[in-house]
């Protein structure tokens, strides 16, 4: 039996997970996750791999089938609720998976995904009915789980990741942030993404803490259960703590009171998934005593880097090498370079994922030496690592410089007018690329871009300074609040087709 399903064993009658469907302890889980394993097996001895993709909502029906689809030696393949059906599609098509569960609020589009996809469709109404059986012994080098990219340079890769990269992932997160299984986390995160997976759900169920689910994140029932008392810890993206922020400054003041007070009880909160804005971090200190903790990770590896759960937490920067995580930084040549100079992040270990399922060549291409080529760029001040951008769409190079698109980011939020900011670089002739930012700004206020280049002089080199202005309502993000710069990118060049002499009153170009 795994160590997570061992584990479990001897945390048969604590609390496990809370969620819509109601409470329930560590036995429901075993009880039910083997109900869906029996259904699963139908009589074979092992599903050997075979690709189980669930379209189920956050809950207990969620982990109990994604720990059935392992137990039965399948690979779990979990679909987003919130995409469309043609990336759902996708996904069925590319991990070829051969069964799919849905909750029944998804049958009618389960049945749509299935036709001539899958072998099997199965709902939860009728896994959890199946009589129990002998269930196949898991090594834990074995593939169990396909998470998909977001396909930001090309069609999204399925990333495989074996029980043994899983645990290494959880183990190591463990010892960092000092899990224990008096711990209960508030779950607010989707159940696609290695995010919510691993580092929330997955950590809280091998400690054999407590996991309390929200079927989707609402900023007002978030404070409502801080108010309530009784949690430790709470993971989220930057776009999470930002409504919160919004909740709490429209809410009166004795309300401000007592939700800061409830917060302030928690022992950990953390950001991640996206860079954290410096004012972000210093707006929710203010509000709660809590400096976010930022850490580092992707798809690909889990977690690689985070501030420390003890000791000084730097806005800005993401901490340092996780337990059993090895960490280095090159240039484009390949060759190790020092701290202050700017370097790809690389990560070996036992966390990092095996393959790109059956895509060899990107496999390949994503590896040098053993070490998972990340593509972002960092730097490395007083022993904490400060993350420049992605080699492709944050580090902009721009008349011989090379500039971080994330740098002049920050400064850009510190503008009355701005909200939120992306800067992106576009092809340019003469530069190489210009220098270009997507703004939000304040509800009411106007900015031209000249009157953001003179207030900018004075704190951004020149060569850094946008010289295009984009105002929207929104910065375009996926479905874990990331802002997508490519999808920046394409409004900027949308502006252009449309009318490149006469800008939209959207856009503004400069010389």
């Amino acid at each position: 039996m795994l160590e997570l399903f061992k584990r479990a064993q001897t945390h048969q009658e604590r609390r496990a997970l809370i969620a819509t469907e109601g409470r329930f302890t560590y036995r429901d889980l075993l009880a039910a996750s083997a109900q869906v394993a029996a259904c699963l097996l139908n009589g074979a001895t092992d599903l050997e791999e075979q690709r189980v993709a669930f379209l189920v909502p956050a809950g207990f029906r969620y982990a109990a089938v994604q720990w059935g689809i392992w137990r039965a030696g399948g690979i779990a393949v979990p679909l987003c609720v919130t995409h469309p059906q043609p990336e759902m599609e996708y996904v069925l098509d590319d991990a070829e998976a051969s069964i799919l569960i849905a909750a029944p609020e998804f049958e009618t589009l389960a049945q749509r995904l299935a036709l001539s996809r899958v072998g099997r469709l199965l709902l939860t109404t009728q896994i959890f009915e199946a009589a129990p059986t002998q269930l196949p012994e898991i090594h834990e080098q074995r593939r169990a789980m396909i998470l998909y990219t977001s396909g930001t340079t090309s069609k999204p890769k399925g990333v495989v990741t074996t029980h043994h990269n899983i645990a290494a992932q959880v183990t190591s997160l463990l010892a960092a942030w000092e899990w224990t299984d008096e711990d209960h986390i508030l779950h607010v995160l989707p159940l696609h993404h290695v995010h919510g997976i691993v580092n929330v759900l997955t950590c809280a169920l091998w400690a054999g803490a407590r996991c309390e689910i929200l079927p989707k994140f609402e900023a007002e029932h978030v404070w409502t259960r801080f108010a309530q008392g009784g949690l430790t810890l709470f993971m989220a993206v930057p776009t999470i703590y930002v409504k919160l922020i919004a909740a709490w400054e429209a809410a009166p003041r004795a309300q401000q009171s007592a939700w800061s007070k409830a917060a302030a009880q928690l022992r950990l909160m953390v950001s991640g998934s996206a860079a954290l804005p410096v004012r972000v971090l210093e707006q929710w200190r203010a509000i709660t005593g809590h400096v976010l903790l930022e850490r580092y990770g992707m798809t690909e590896i889990g977690m690689a880097l985070s501030n420390p759960l003890h000791g000084e937490r730097r806005a800005g920067y993401v901490g340092a090498p996780l337990p059993n995580v090895e960490v280095r930084r090159v240039d484009e040549g390949g060759g190790i370079v020092a701290d202050e100079t700017p370097g790809e992040i690389q990560v070996k270990g036992p966390n990092v994922f095996g393959e790109y399922w059956r895509k060899p060549e990107a496999t390949c291409n994503a590896f040098r030496e053993g070490w998972f080529c990340t593509g972002d760029i960092a730097v490395v001040e007083n022993g904490s690592y400060r993350l420049l951008g992605r080699a492709s769409v944050d580090i902009i190079k721009t008349g011989g410089y090379k500039v971080s698109a994330l740098e002049i980011e920050e400064v850009l939020r510190e503008h009355a007018s701005i909200v939120e900011c992306a800067v992106v670089g576009l092809p340019d002739a003469e530069w190489g690329e210009r220098v270009c930012a997507a703004l939000v700004l304040q509800k009411g206020a106007s900015l031209s871009l000249e009157a953001l280049r003179q207030w900018a002089r004075t704190r951004l080199a020149v060569y850094k300074l946008p010289t295009r202005m984009l105002a929207l309502a929104e910065l375009p993000r996926n479905v874990m609040g990331k802002v997508s710069k490519l999808e920046a990118i394409k409004m900027f060049e949308h502006e252009d087709n449309v009318n490149l002499a006469q800008p939209s009153r959207h856009v503004i170009v400069g010389g």
